[in-house]
Formats: structure tokens, C-alpha cells, sequence
């Protein structure tokens, strides 16, 4: 698995009172070289550590009831030297929208930046950072690491159902690794029920995450990569993977990917590939996606998200079918996608959309 609770030394913890402010906080933690010297039940002693917050309270709405949400960004090290977050004011205003939308006011975005690149930077100044490998090159950055932003809410103390109006906002980084691994590209669809309309679909919250969780479980222990929802409503529309966007390129070169409405995420990595695509000259349709349009006019597939980056699917299995795409392997235009979006997020692609945000 790509998470680590390998939590990096500083946080941020803000709070709305009124008005929103916060501090960094530097958790306990050694060096590096003594950190690595630790046995595994003192490292994971340490870590648990650094995985408390004894000043958030432990029963409240968002451990009662879900009630909270949170964002995932990446610190991308560059070929140069340097760390650099990709287009972190979105995930600032995803999460603003989001905090919005389950009744709780939204977290200043411009504090929500600085948090998340002043988190990355002090912890690099530590040491507590992933370091460019030239490796990652020879398979398009798919194995390649970075470090995880994860900024998150957290509800004022309460046991009755309500809303929250003073929540806290929490960032934290980990080092991570690549989400999909191996070679298997195979997926299959899950007659379970990620969002409905008129829901929560649109919001990155914590509820939202429980019923993919089981689907993507069930998939792979049935020998799949990833689990394909459809809509709730007529069971024959594609929707979203586990935790990511979909995309189809049909045979006619149309790239397809499911419009946004209250059931779909409005993905930052899905709206990047969008612009990529469309720069090239592919023609880009957002709208429904029939499943039976996908299993017999499209000649890749694949899925998108902070976490996935582009992951191919190289087939679909529906009601025991299995339909594979093109030759069975990863397609080109998937993978060239892939290579620009990951060459543009390590610096080794010119980003001329200035997608990339130093932390220095």
C-alpha cells in the first residue's frame, strides 16, 4: 500500500474561532540516521507519537458521525534539487467547498496553502523528505515517491447529531509510494452504491469513502486491481474507481470521462489530464458514460487521482464478462499522458501551466 503512518515531524493545526488561525507544531522525533536506527517497535513507538493530537477531542461529530473531510496533495522532489507542490490552491479550494458543503464554514484558502507548502518545507528542512531518484525514469515515474499532504477537519467536541461550527483543520505529510504496483491493470464493476444523487459525491468527506473502501476490498481479493461503480440510480452508467476519476479513449479518439455533477468528485488530477488532452488536440467529451458504450467502443481506459496519477486499465469485468482494451497492456495514449503529467509534477517536463508551487 502507497500510506505510510510514518507522519513527518511538523504539522499545522488550525482553528476557526470567528475567524481562522493556526501555528505549525513540531511533534517529537530524532534525527534521520537515529530515527533509522531504531528498531521497528521503537520507529512505530515514535511514530504513534507524532499521531497524537491530545488537544482535539476524541468524541465529537466527525468521530461520531463522519462529519469531516479532507484533500490529498503531493510534494513532487525535482530532477533539480528542489521540492514542489502540484497546484495546491485547488486542493485549498476543493477543501473550502467541501468544509461548505457538510454545513461547517470553509477553511481560508490562502491559509490552507501555506500550511500545506510551510509543512513540506519545514519538514524537509529536517531531513524528513523524499529525495529524487533517476530511476523513476525508465518506467514513467510509475514506482516513483513523494511526499503526501493530507490537510483534514476535525469537529469541536459533541455527541448529539449537528453541525460543526468551530473545526479545527490539521495537516500532516507522509512519505508515499506508488498506489497501483505490479502489473495488474485488470478491473471489474461493483454493484455496491458509491454516491446517490442530491448526496455527498461531490465532497471529499470521510463518509464518502467507507463504501468504496469495501468494493475495492472485495475486487481485489477477487484477483482485480480496482473497483468500477456505476450510478445509483439506472446501474448503467460508469461513475468513478474506489477513490478516482475514470477516463475512456474511444475508437474514434474521443476521450470521455464522466460529467461532474453531486455524484462525481471534481478531481485535480482529472481536470489536469482534461487540459493535457485538450491541448494536444484530442477531442475531450464530460458527460454520462454508458457502460456498454465503454465495453464496446473504447480502446483504453484508465483511471486518474492524486493518489492513482494515471493508472491504466487494460480490462473491465461486468457480471463475470471480461472485455480487454486494445492489446491487453497499458494503452499509448494513457501512458503518454501519463509520462507528461508525472514529467511536468518531478521537473523533468516544462510546466508552461504553472502547475507547480515551490516550497522555498
Amino acid at each position: 500500500m502507497a500510506f505510510t503512518l510514518a507522519i513527518n515531524p511538523w504539522v499545522y493545526v488550525g482553528k476557526f474561532d470567528g475567524n481562522w488561525s493556526g501555528d505549525f507544531i513540531e511533534q517529537e522525533h530524532l534525527s534521520i540516521e537515529e530515527e533509522a536506527a531504531l528498531s521497528t517497535e521503537e520507529l512505530e513507538a515514535l511514530h504513534a507519537k507524532r499521531n497524537s493530537f491530545p488537544d482535539l477531542p476524541l468524541v465529537n461529530y466527525t468521530s461520531q458521525y463522519g462529519l469531516g473531510c479532507f484533500e490529498g496533495a503531493k510534494a513532487y522532489p525535482q530532477k533539480d534539487g528542489g521540492m514542489k507542490v502540484f497546484r495546491p490552491e485547488e486542493n485549498a479550494a476543493r477543501m473550502a467547498k467541501s468544509m461548505i458543503g457538510l454545513g461547517m464554514p470553509g477553511v481560508d484558502e490562502e491559509l490552507c496553502v501555506k500550511a500545506m507548502l510551510g509543512t513540506v518545507k519545514r519538514n524537509d528542512d529536517l531531513g524528513f523528505t523524499v529525495k529524487y531518484d533517476p530511476e523513476w525514469e525508465k518506467d514513467n515515474f510509475l514506482s516513483a515517491s513523494a511526499i503526501y499532504i493530507r490537510p483534514f477537519s476535525w469537529a469541536e467536541p459533541g455527541i448529539g447529531v449537528n453541525l460543526s461550527k468551530n473545526p479545527w483543520v490539521v495537516v500532516i505529510n507522509t512519505p508515499v509510494s506508488a498506489y497501483f504496483s505490479g502489473d495488474n491493470f485488470n478491473a471489474c464493476t461493483t454493484d455496491m452504491v458509491r454516491a446517490t444523487p442530491k448526496g455527498t459525491g461531490w465532497i471529499k468527506c470521510d463518509a464518502n469513502y467507507v463504501i468504496p473502501t469495501l468494493a475495492k476490498t472485495k475486487a481485489v481479493q477477487a484477483g482485480f486491481m480496482e473497483a468500477i461503480f456505476l450510478d445509483a440510480i439506472e446501474k448503467k452508467y460508469v461513475e468513478e474507481g474506489s477513490s478516482c476519476n475514470f477516463f475512456a479513449l474511444l475508437k474514434d479518439g474521443t476521450l470521455v470521462t464522466p460529467e461532474l455533477g453531486d455524484t462525481i468528485l471534481p478531481g485535480i488530477t482529472r481536470k489536469s489530464i482534461i487540459t493535457l488532452a485538450k491541448d494536444r488536440g484530442i477531442k475531450v467529451e464530460e458527460r454520462k458514460l454508458p457502460l456498454s458504450e465503454v465495453l464496446a467502443e473504447a480502446k483504453e481506459c484508465f483511471v486518474s487521482g492524486t493518489a492513482a496519477g494515471i493508472t491504466p486499465i487494460t480490462s473491465l469485468t461486468h457480471e463475470g464478462d471480461k472485455t480487454v482494451f486494445g492489446d491487453g497492456k497499458p494503452g499509448e495514449t494513457s501512458m503518454s499522458l501519463l509520462k507528461e503529467l508525472k514529467g511536468i509534477q518531478y521537473g523533468v517536463v516544462e510546466d508552461r501551466y504553472g502547475w507547480m508551487v515551490s516550497v522555498d
